[in-house]
């Protein structure tokens, strides 16, 4: 295998590397004449992601044999890329043989100077490609990156779990629904409710679709989704660098949500690349918990920033912003499995909580 990119297909393929070294420590590379495939999963095995180059991304892409595949240190990968992209002519990525035991990584520079790296290959490369259909799934919405930054600045930094409620713009007929004013989704932060939460902020935010959405879907009773925010903020930094809207597939409490790039292939776009982020949401569905949570008072007929504001800071007014360390408790531990069938369940593993230093 020998590729070349040049240009703004550098810049992406930069951006994308970035992206999957938020999410897991090991880039699995497969091969084929058409398409280069690189794919993450973290150690927890709650968070897939999968990118897709498509062969005419690169300025040279040759693939001699039908199939081919290894995985190496994103760690590694990013320190290839130290060099700043401003600076790199091209980049060539070499594989002289499938069996071959390191990856070699050419930096032609525009000052002349010729960086090479070789980064090991893991012996015994762990592969899992998850393929799911975006048009199965029920529900979704598409926003700006931009927009979604924005909602998500109403949070503590410190979340590690958010939820979101979506109803059916059609089924909001009682009154205490018509005082929130047509916002038929509503962001929640999660409290774990084994821990004391006497001193942690929660915040509740409802939004018209209308105002805050380029795209809304749902039908049917509320459904709610809880899954982790580190994730979600990796992939809208990378979507907003590459200037794209952010498109959201979801079904229901410990379903998988799916989060791609709205210009994704199956939209029939000319992009040459597509981007799938699969995250494990909590079994445990938050509308179960109790009754349904009250809207903010006056927040009907207000400008969307001025909502934000009344619907951000309730009900602790003593909180403070500190972050805690300690593994989180078996109510929250229990996601659904990203392995290979998405049915088994499994423990979130106690270790989770060192996923922060990465």
């Amino acid at each position: 295998m020998e590729i070349t990119l040049s240009d703004n297909a550098l810049k992406t393929f930069a951006r994308c590397i970035t992206c999957l070294a938020r999410i897991g420590n090991e880039l699995a590379i497969q091969a084929s004449s058409s398409q280069l495939l690189f794919h993450t999963i973290n150690s927890s095995r709650s968070a897939y992601q999968c990118i897709a180059f498509k062969s005419g991304l690169f300025d040279a892409y040759n693939v001699s044999s039908n199939s081919l595949q290894c995985s190496v240190l994103l760690k590694a990968v990013c320190a290839v890329l130290r060099t700043p992209i401003t600076n790199i002519d091209h980049l060539t990525v070499r594989l002289p043989d499938p069996d071959a035991p390191k990856v070699q990584w050419i930096l032609d520079c525009y000052n002349g100077m010729r960086k090479t790296y070789w980064i090991t290959c893991n012996v015994e490369p762990d592969i899992h490609h998850l393929s799911l259909d975006r048009q199965k799934f029920p529900s979704n919405f598409v926003v700006r990156p931009r927009d979604l930054s924005r909602l998500l600045a109403n949070f503590q930094s410190s979340l590690q779990e958010i939820t979101i409620i979506a109803t059916e713009p059609s089924s909001l007929l009682t009154d205490a629904s018509n005082e929130i004013g047509g916002k038929e989704v509503e962001l929640r932060s999660y409290m774990d409710p084994t821990k004391d939460n006497d001193t942690l902020l929660h915040t509740q935010l409802w939004i018209d679709p209308k105002e805050e959405f380029l795209q809304y879907v749902h039908t049917g009773d509320p459904i709610d989704v809880t899954f982790s925010v580190k994730e979600l903020k990796a992939f809208l930094s990378f979507c907003e660098g590459c200037e794209v809207d952010l498109h959201l597939h979801f079904e229901k409490a410990g379903e998988p949500i799916l989060m791609a790039p709205k210009f994704g292939l199956e939209d029939g776009s000319h992009s040459n690349f597509d981007a799938t982020l699969v995250l494990a949401t909590m079994l445990i569905s938050q509308l179960h918990e109790g009754a349904a949570s009250e809207p903010p008072v006056g927040a009907t007929g207000t400008h969307p920033h001025t909502e934000e504001r009344n619907a951000s800071h309730m009900l602790q007014e003593n909180c403070r912003a500190n972050v805690s360390f300690e593994p989180p408790s078996d109510h929250t531990r229990i996601w659904s499995d990203l392995s290979v069938h998405l049915k088994a369940l499994v423990l979130w593993k106690n270790d989770r909580h060192k996923e922060k230093q990465f």
